[in-house]
């Protein structure tokens, strides 16, 4: 298994990369074709930032994995909320007196509720599913378009992908980055899938716990690192946008990505423990954002434990 392990690890680090590069190729390719930057924002970093867990999870359907392909997406949310904002918030405390978070973490809400009951409801996410999610994330962007372009505030999931605005002209760099992206994501997502489900065999595990810890905590390194480092210089409200964006698209656009792929079916003790973890972090993130209460540092380590304490659980029912 440890050949398995390195393998995993590789392909999550290739896709963390491959991720990255992926969106600076494509950012630089639309700005040499002058593309509007708000619709570069909207839509190549918006999906791009996604598109590790994106790429993972339709490799995991279309490999009949469905255990890492929805464990991705569920720990991803999971780990977002009581990992990215939780740690950072003993730090420093978050502030959500952020304007037009509220708007989002509704939308989250509704997302996480669609997610919930197609769980629910039909045990599994099938192509129709999967569509009506899909829709749901054009819908969104659409929204984020239409308010931003009529120039209606900042909007704080739209400022959180700033940074890639700065790449311009096709160069050398732009088409290499592109082109690494293409060939790294799928390449990352098959090592990860492939050696994730022979190492959930060799563990004696279902495939959600590989989803629900290697896949969705590495997925989340790179926030949690950017994270952290703002905390201690007493800046860590920037990533709240990004997380509550970031749960929206794992939702609505792998969620709905990988019913498209195929059928995905719910483990049962998916049904009783992961889903409801995750829909208790996005309630509790929600309440935090609508009655704007800060992020302390007590309420920080409350949900670190809760993130600590869902790997025991995870591990103790998997008999690791």
């Amino acid at each position: 298994m440890i050949v398995e392990i390195a393998l995993v690890l590789l392909g999550l680090a290739i896709l963390l990369v491959a991720g990255d590069l992926l969106v600076r190729g494509a950012v630089g390719l639309a700005a040499a074709l002058k593309v509007p930057a708000l619709l570069v924002s909207l839509t190549i970093v918006a999906f791009g930032t996604s598109a590790p867990e994106l790429f993972v999870s339709v490799q995991a359907v279309l490999s009949g994995s469905d255990g890492i392909a929805l464990g991705n997406i569920i720990g991803s949310n999971i780990a977002n909320v009581f990992l990215v904002l939780g740690l950072p918030a003993i730090i420093y405390p978050i502030t959500t007196h952020v304007v037009g978070l509220r708007r989002h973490a509704l939308i989250m809400l509704l997302a996480t509720a669609a997610f919930v009951g197609a769980a629910y409801i039909t045990g599994y996410i099938d192509t129709r599913i999967g569509a009506g999610l899909f829709i749901g994330i054009l819908f969104y962007v659409g929204y984020m378009w239409i308010r931003a372009s009529t120039g209606k505030g900042d909007d704080p999931v739209i400022d959180e992908v700033e940074e890639y605005l700065e790449t311009s002209g096709v160069t050398f760099k732009t088409l290499l980055f592109l082109f690494a992206g293409l060939i790294g994501l799928p390449l990352g997502a098959h090592l990860l899938v492939s050696n994730g489900s022979t190492l959930a065999a060799g563990l004696g595990v279902r495939e959600e716990v590989i989803g629900l810890t290697i896949v969705a905590f590495g997925t989340s390194l790179p926030e949690l690192a950017t994270v952290i480092a703002a905390a201690f210089h007493k800046k860590s409200d920037v990533a709240i946008g990004g997380v509550i964006g970031s749960n929206i698209f794992n939702l609505l656009a792998v969620g709905g990505a990988a019913g498209l792929a195929g059928t995905a079916t719910f483990d049962p003790t998916s049904l009783g423990v992961d889903i409801p973890v995750m829909l208790l972090a996005t309630l509790a993130l929600t309440f935090f954002v609508v009655t704007r209460r800060n992020i302390g540092r007590l309420s920080g380590l409350f949900m670190f434990g809760a993130y600590i304490g869902f790997i025991i659980a995870l591990a103790t029912i998997a008999g690791i």
